[in-house]
């Protein structure tokens, strides 16, 4: 076995494909050859984890949609769209409900 030299598909850069990391390829099981180099293979790995922020998942600002609070009657934002027919919360009540719908051994716990 010895060194290759390869390019990466995405930035079409030359990378040295060590004898080391062949070996390692092999005792993992792996039987192609990496196709980005090793830059590009951490950016990859950063965008599949969700912190690229421009991957398919995670494409820019959430939306938002403006809504009247079934409780209160506040106008306020949600990041999800309502569904007619089905009550909506704005942030204060929502948070009112979710600290009253604890359980009391975890409300009294600060």
């Amino acid at each position: 076995m010895q060194d290759q030299q390869l390019t990466c598909k995405d930035c079409g850069a030359p990378f040295t494909f060590t004898v080391g990391e062949q070996e390692f390829y092999q005792s993992r099981g792996f039987t192609n050859q990496p196709t980005r180099c090793p830059q590009c293979r951490a950016k990859k790995k950063t965008e599949m984890r969700g912190g690229g922020g421009n991957d398919r998942h995670h494409s820019g600002p959430r939306p938002s949609f403006e809504i009247t609070c079934s409780e209160c009657g506040k106008m306020d934002t949600v990041p999800f769209e309502p569904r007619e027919g089905r009550p909506v919360l704005c942030r204060d009540c929502f948070q009112k409900q979710k600290q009253s719908d604890r359980p009391e051994s975890f409300s009294n716990r600060e």
